[in-house]
């Protein structure tokens, strides 16, 4: 059957696949909630532990091993423009059904988890997903006014979520300001440039970069006064069936930082 990716691309791919790659650690997650199964992950998709220890593993998310994946003769990999590398999905699209997600927002998330589940015969479980986390998004009270934040994903050189990405989404939903919203991507910048920001948050992913307690240190050196905490990256950054558990998640953070 013929199914369009959310770049727009047509892909003929076996209904149901019966052997899938995920090279997307959310999406693995995902297809593992709906029910079905893979032949292979990345050494990111770290949930399901059970699939983290006994599926075969294809190499991280930008540096895929497409011997392995070629191996594993995949009907179908899924994949996502940001996550992966241009230049490899092109090369396994060249031998294999390739459905590439493109997530800027909770919509385009839902839309992947609805036509993932369409694809893998699971359409129930997928709208049932995709309405729950609508429900729960849609209880969050977002801060009023606005709080200006910062998120951080990396150290050496300090880099943040700018305003194109789908964690600004996540932090806009809550009523926290991006003051990097204006700049792209994911770009460095400066502790002065934050301290000049009128940033009252930070939040320090505990993914890419593993940020510690020491790290706190750090940045209050230019910001003394701004609260400074950090957080579980997945919950921001991770687009699939994880999104269920993201609004639980925020309100508790809200409310233990004092901002609401």
């Amino acid at each position: 059957m013929l199914y369009k990716d959310q770049l727009g691309r047509e892909v003929e791919i076996s209904s149901p696949p019966q052997r899938i790659v995920s090279v997307v650690p959310s999406q693995t997650e995902l297809l593992y909630e709906l029910g079905a199964d893979v032949a292979g992950i990345t050494k990111f998709c770290v949930h399901p532990e059970e699939w983290f220890r006994s599926k075969t593993r294809v190499g991280g998310t930008k540096q895929l091993h497409l011997d392995k994946i070629a191996a594993l003769q995949p009907d179908l990999i899924i994949a996502n423009k940001e996550e992966n590398t241009k230049e490899q999905i092109e090369a396994l699209a060249a031998q294999f059904p390739v459905w590439v997600s493109d997530i800027n927002n909770l919509e385009s998330a839902r839309d992947m988890i609805t036509s993932i589940g369409h694809i893998v015969n699971k359409h129930h479980v997928a709208n049932n997903i995709a309405t729950t986390i609508r429900e729960r998004f849609d209880l969050l009270k977002p801060l009023q006014p606005a709080v200006p934040t910062a998120y951080f994903i990396w150290r050496n050189p300090w880099m943040v979520a700018g305003g194109d990405t789908f964690i600004h989404e996540m932090l806009r939903s809550i009523g926290l300001r991006n003051v990097f919203e204006d700049l792209p991507r994911y770009p460095s910048v400066t502790l002065p440039q934050l301290a000049a920001s009128g940033c009252r948050l930070v939040l320090l992913s505990s993914e890419p970069y593993p940020f510690k307690e020491k790290h706190i240190a750090e940045i209050r050196e230019y910001l003394p006064d701004a609260l400074i905490q950090l957080v579980d990256g997945e919950m921001f950054s991770w687009y699939g069936s994880r999104l269920l558990h993201a609004p639980a998640y925020f309100s508790n953070l809200l409310a233990e930082g004092n901002l609401q």
